[in-house]
């Protein structure tokens, strides 16, 4: 169920007028009162003798009576609306969910003789209308602060109580939702979103790039975005907005927004601290070759399960953070052809990347350092690494969306599985052309070999191995599997380290996952001897002042 609270009005009787309205133009059918204050209010849906002015008249005595010290928003208007697929309540239960609303919200407390005066109007099957007016008998406004949140949480009590659908409820931690006169106004100037949303995905990709506070606000200002810096008398930053060169207002000035307004993370106190001590340091160097970002990005994001699972809640929170930034980042400096499909999934995680847990940053500044590092390197000429990425990635988010469900985080649980249907789609095509050479090199292995492997592969995984050497992805895996014995590795244990990491009775294709596990935790590339990446720093890519958050498809890829 979904309540919808409007802000207060004046006019009681324009609000009766809306409810008992019928005719083509609305769905309302035998408008009739649920329920009322004492059951016994005059109902002009189903008694001849009642009027609109009667039960107007009813609701406002007390405002009548309370002269000047009324508020001037005496209205409050609450709709209750019920899920399609839900069964049909009776009038009686509908006055049941009334009441019990009106008792939470301290509108009409239960056994409370002074409570408000109100009425529960139906003119539809799925929802009602609750019309009160907040003046108490004693002539005293209701004390109803936080309404809304308290509205919501009973609901979801009575959801579960009647069988209903179970809505998907925030934390009140979600970006501020655009407004219609924005929508609106998108749609006049032939924008897909708004300005608000163009702004928040620039701001967060330039946050994401920035080593420090000084380099956002350029990279910022670079893109073509109108920025404000405010300060204290003291000199320093008190804070910053933003706003679009074309969005003006009647005056013709920009429609500025500070970066809260954005979203909670934006706000200058909290990107400055994301942004403390992620100056850039030195890839670090194993077996006597140097780590790139991309490799470095790799293994942070592949150790991001064990994190969540290890670690108390600040930590988990912060890595989620470092999560969403890995996420904005890729559409940048990914081929032209993955880019939308990235983006739709930087854009589904990021309602994902914040909860009610405040993140301890400093937990995860290692791997913040090494995204930000990505993006002042040459892109990798070895196509796995993508997909490699792409698959940890993967990993990382469903291992996400199962920490906030544990946390009863439903709005971002429900983020992060949209986002991994994204990374999927993304990861099958990426995947493609680096695993099928993979693939003809294990067909050119010799039969000893090959036979060896699959020796190996009966060993450490009998549960899966007779699946694993029928699948076509069998030759690359053998290839893997040779190609990590090649540079010292003992394949046995990864093997096992490959199926501790994650189960495989859901994978479609066994030995495609990991093919991939394997070839991340061996730091092997797609062929045995691409020359290693060069030692040359670039700056990074420009951030589009125009990105746009596309909405996540609602198709479905298939699990491997």
């Amino acid at each position: 169920m979904i309540a919808k609270i409007v802000k207060p009005g004046h006019n009681t009787r324009g609000v009766l007028n809306y409810l008992y309205r019928t005719g083509r133009a609305h769905d309302h059918t035998d408008p009739h009162l649920a329920a009322s204050w004492d059951g016994f209010a005059p109902d002009p849906g189903r008694d001849p003798d009642a009027t609109l002015a009667q039960l107007t008249a009813a609701l406002d005595l007390r405002v009548k009576q309370a002269g000047d010290k009324a508020p001037k928003g005496h209205v409050w208007h609450c709709s209750i609306r019920a899920a399609p697929e839900d069964p049909h309540l009776t009038d009686a239960q509908w006055a049941t969910i009334a009441r019990r609303v009106l008792h939470t919200t301290s509108i009409a407390p239960a056994g409370d003789p002074d409570a408000c005066r109100w009425v529960a109007v139906r003119h539809a099957d799925d929802h009602i209308h609750i019309v009160a007016t907040k003046v108490r008998g004693d002539l005293r406004p209701p004390r109803n602060w936080n309404d809304y949140l308290r509205a919501d949480n009973e609901l979801a009590a009575i959801e579960k109580e009647y069988g209903l659908r179970r809505v998907v409820r925030g934390d009140r931690t979600a970006a501020q939702r655009p407004t219609r006169a924005e929508q609106e106004k998108a749609l006049r100037t032939g924008h897909a979103t708004t300005a608000r949303e163009r702004l928040r995905t620039t701001v967060r990709t330039a946050v994401t790039t920035a080593t420090g506070t000084e380099e956002f606000f350029a990279i910022l200002s670079g893109t073509g975005v109108l920025v404000d810096i405010q300060h204290f008398p003291s000199g320093d930053i008190r804070g910053y907005r933003v706003a679009l060169p074309d969005d003006t207002n009647a005056k013709g000035e920009p429609v500025w927004f500070s970066g809260s307004t954005l979203a909670p993370d934006l706000s200058y106190p909290k990107i400055s601290q994301r942004l403390t001590s992620t100056a850039l340091a030195p890839t670090s160097r194993r077996s006597g070759g140097r780590r790139t970002a991309w490799q470095e990005v790799t293994d942070a994001v592949g150790q991001t399960p064990a994190v969540l699972d290890d670690t108390d809640d600040a930590a988990g929170q912060a890595h989620i953070t470092v999560l969403a930034e890995t996420l904005d980042t890729l559409p940048l400096i990914a081929p032209a052809g993955y880019q939308p499909q990235l983006s739709q999934a930087a854009a589904a995680f990021e309602r994902a990347s914040r909860s009610h847990i405040r993140a301890r940053h400093q937990q995860a500044q290692a791997t913040r350092r090494a995204i930000k590092a990505i993006v002042r390197e040459p892109a990798p000429t070895d196509g796995a690494l993508l997909a490699i990425l792409l698959d940890a990635l993967l990993v990382a988010v469903v291992a996400t969306q199962h920490w906030h469900r544990t946390r009863h985080h439903d709005q971002q649980a429900e983020a992060a599985h949209r986002t991994a249907e994204h990374l999927r789609a993304t990861y099958q095509a990426a995947a493609l052309q680096p695993l099928a050479v993979i693939h003809q090199r294990g067909l050119r292995l010799a039969v000893t070999v090959r036979q060896r492997q699959a020796a190996l592969v009966r060993h450490a995984l009998p549960d899966h191995a007779e699946q694993i050497l029928n699948e076509p992805g069998w030759p690359a895996l053998a290839a893997t599997l040779a190609d990590a014995q090649r540079v010292g590795h003992d394949p046995t244990a990864l093997l096992a380290e490959a199926t501790r990491r994650r189960e495989l009775n859901t994978a479609t294709s066994i030995s495609e996952v990991l093919v991939w596990r394997l070839r991340r935790s061996a730091h092997l590339s797609a062929t045995p001897h691409d020359p290693p990446a060069p030692d040359k720093r670039r700056t990074p890519p420009a951030v589009p002042a125009a990105q746009s958050a596309t909405r996540p498809s609602s198709d479905s890829a298939r699990r491997r």
